[in-house]
């Protein structure tokens, strides 16, 4: 997979289940705690050496199980200053934010403010229009699990110029409403009839922001915040809106096709254009904290997580892995399945995956956007090394 593709599924979730191809030199892998202690995740810590042994600049990676908690890192923050990264740092999420943004849209659902069976344009009306685009035939629930056929706004060829390739450096700043940016996908026609098929659309989860703030009233991050970050204590998380800074020190990289070999610090980034889709900056415990709590139904009542949880296929576009509601199901290589997200966004990649009871989960995250891996370090955590032979 090319280093562009990686970064141009941006807040999606493609890109993180394949190795990249991309290998820039490797940071010293002795960047990380001599001390840590394995506590059963040996095999998950050699994932992450090499990832870092592959290109990646850093990783740093938190587990919940019955046995405690477990935290570590691998690589560096900065590639300047070779500071290794910390158990704590902050990172850029993207997609994760969509787990987030559906669970409030489900609890509006269960305190009967939303239909998730009821049109985008009864909420809407006429925003979803062009080139064959129908806010009349489009469901919030099609929203919410990417059946809904609508153009995904990061592939489109001018958002593709202006913010996934080099002239990223000159646009990095710039402003954006949800609005400009869903004008710019409904300019391409839709993927499918709504319906009939599967594709990834961040402009899907543009949309339910708005929908969450026409509902409330209030702006979609001040309802996530007051139903689910302040509640849990989530106190790493926050929606920048366009505050285009990350907390000290983690930096993130990125490269780009139009120079090739050379890696740019593109930490600094107005992500308005993200917004609900995956602006979200936040650091592996609170992942964790989220992801525990809303499998164990402190978040949303049985007959809301069932509807979470109700998948459907992605055949064809993501390996090993089905997609419900703002939640993927990715089946690890030994066959365990674990629900959760992945994320990508400029000079950032994370996962985020547990159980569905949440008695066992991992979030981690890599601070560059050219090589990934990710998926292997998910599956090293879940699928225990087999026995030695006997007599060994």
């Amino acid at each position: 997979m090319s280093t562009r593709l990686i970064r141009t599924t941006l807040v999606s979730v493609t890109a993180m289940a394949a190795v990249g191809a991309a290998v820039l030199t490797a940071p010293a892998a002795g960047a990380a705690p001599a001390a840590a202690e394995d506590g059963g995740h040996a095999a998950t810590r050699a994932a992450m050496d090499t990832a870092v042994a592959a290109g990646v600049p850093g990783i740093v990676a938190e587990a919940r199980d019955a046995d405690g908690v477990w935290k570590d890192t691998a690589g560096v923050a900065n590639l300047t200053t070779r500071e290794p990264r910390g158990n704590g740092d902050r990172f850029r999420a993207g997609s994760t934010t969509k787990s987030l943004v559906a669970t409030v849209m489900l609890q509006l659902q269960a305190e009967g403010r939303v239909d998730l069976d009821a049109t985008v344009d009864s909420y809407l009306p006429g925003l979803v229009r062009g080139n064959g685009h129908d806010g009349t035939k489009i469901t919030v629930r099609q929203l919410l699990n990417h059946t809904s056929g609508i153009f995904n706004f990061t592939d489109d060829a001018t958002f593709q110029k202006t913010v996934m390739g080099i002239d990223f450096l000159e646009t990095r700043y710039d402003d954006w409403t949800p609005q400009q940016v869903i004008a710019l996908a409904l300019k391409n026609p839709p993927q499918f009839e709504p319906g009939t098929s599967w594709k990834y659309s961040n402009t899907n989860y543009l949309l339910v922001g708005l929908i969450i703030e026409k509902v409330t009233g209030n702006p979609y991050a001040e309802e996530v915040e007051r139903r689910i970050t302040r509640p849990l204590k989530m106190r790493a998380t926050h929606f920048p809106g366009t505050d285009p800074e990350i907390p000290a020190p983690t930096r993130h990289y990125s490269t780009f096709e139009e120079d090739p070999g050379k890696t740019y610090d593109v930490t600094e980034l107005n992500p308005s254009w993200a917004w609900a889709a995956g602006e979200m900056v936040t650091n592996s415990g609170d992942l964790n904290r989220f992801y525990t709590a809303l499998f164990r139904g402190k978040l949303l009542r049985p007959a809301q997580l069932a509807q979470m949880t109700t998948t459907v296929s992605t055949e064809g576009n993501l390996p090993r892995q089905r997609y419900g509601l703002g939640l993927i199901e990715y089946e690890t290589t030994c066959g365990v399945k674990v629900w959760g997200h992945s994320g990508g966004i400029h000079g950032s990649s994370t996962q985020a995956f547990g159980t569905k009871d949440g008695r066992h989960m991992i979030a981690l995250n890599f601070n560059g956007d050219f090589v990934g891996g990710g998926k292997n370090v998910v599956s090293a955590e879940f699928c225990p090394p087999a026995d030695p032979p006997a007599g060994s």
